[in-house]
């Protein structure tokens, strides 16, 4: 499942592949974008910001303006790099994205979002983010407290929901909020103003994704054997790892409870009833959760 750390890895791995070299064959497979030709172009930078990939492409050699390709991975999205015609494995019809530059070829297959954009309009499409987890400009002092004002600003909201909101941070996804919440102990149905220390909890969160951004397997309880990598996400119904109790599923968000109806996505979270107790009662319907 996509998340910060695997938009890093991609980016890291389209910059290996095409940085500063010519594409001689360029597809952009969604109706808005299908006819825009980006051969003879060179690929300036990619990076992520948060769950979201940029290609930067630069001028043509009639001065029209640089491009910036705009990727979100959402579900089921994947970057593969290859080498130019080497056989897909993966459905031709899946294809999305398409760039070659001599013997190397980056293929986007089931992207969420795909878009060419000007300069200005990228920035402007991930302005809304919150302090970035993987930044490599990322402030201890001054980035954790930016991301933590943003999160008490809504003391009412599910802390849960509050860290899958890109607004407030941007790169947790399900499994990473899984496995902080059982770390700091905190069940994630409980409102943000009774948490514990919210510094605390975005420092940990970063210091998690750094420590994955370069695994192909995620590892959160420091063990690499298959199956013992992750503290609760995927284990429902299963012993908790530290203390026994049978780990438990919830969704959260959407309409998961009718009575507490939510904008936010509806996304499946976990808990161990004994090493994350529940805190208070919530106060305040949940809100959105911006990608």
């Amino acid at each position: 499942m996509p998340e910060g750390d695997t938009v890093h890895r991609a980016a890291a791995r389209v910059r290996a592949a095409l940085a500063g070299r010519t594409m001689d064959r360029t597809e952009l497979r969604v109706p808005r974008f299908a006819a825009v030709d980006l051969r003879g172009r060179t690929v300036e930078a990619a990076r992520s910001r948060g769950k979201h990939l940029l290609v930067v492409v630069g001028p043509d050699g009639q001065g029209r303006d640089p491009v910036t390709l705009h990727i979100h991975l959402k579900m089921e999205g994947r970057i593969h790099v290859l080498r130019a015609g080497e056989r897909w494995r993966f459905p031709a019809h899946t294809v999305r994205l398409v760039l070659r530059a001599g013997d190397t070829e980056v293929v986007g297959t089931e992207l969420g979002l795909l878009r060419a954009l000007t300069p200005a309009e990228a920035d402007g499409a991930v302005e809304h983010l919150g302090p970035d987890l993987l930044d490599a400009d990322w402030d201890p002092v001054a980035s954790t407290a930016e991301a933590v004002r943003r999160i008490r600003e809504r003391p009412g909201r599910t802390i849960g929901e509050a860290l899958l909101d890109q607004r407030n941070l941007a790169g947790i996804g399900t499994i990473y909020r899984a496995e902080l919440c059982f770390l700091r102990g905190v069940d994630p149905r409980d409102p943000v103003e009774v948490g514990p220390d919210l510094g605390a909890t975005v420092t940990l969160a970063r210091k998690m994704l750094v420590a994955n951004a370069n695994r192909v397997v995620r590892v959160t309880t420091g063990e690499t054997r298959r199956g013992r990598e992750l503290w609760v996400y995927g284990r429902d119904g299963r012993p908790c790892r530290r203390c026994g109790t049978r780990v438990e599923t919830f969704r959260l968000g959407g309409l998961a409870d009718p009575h507490e109806p939510s904008d936010s996505p509806d996304r499946i979270a976990y808990r161990c009833p004994s090493c994350q107790p529940r805190r208070a009662t919530l106060s305040a319907s949940p809100t959105e959760e911006n990608s």
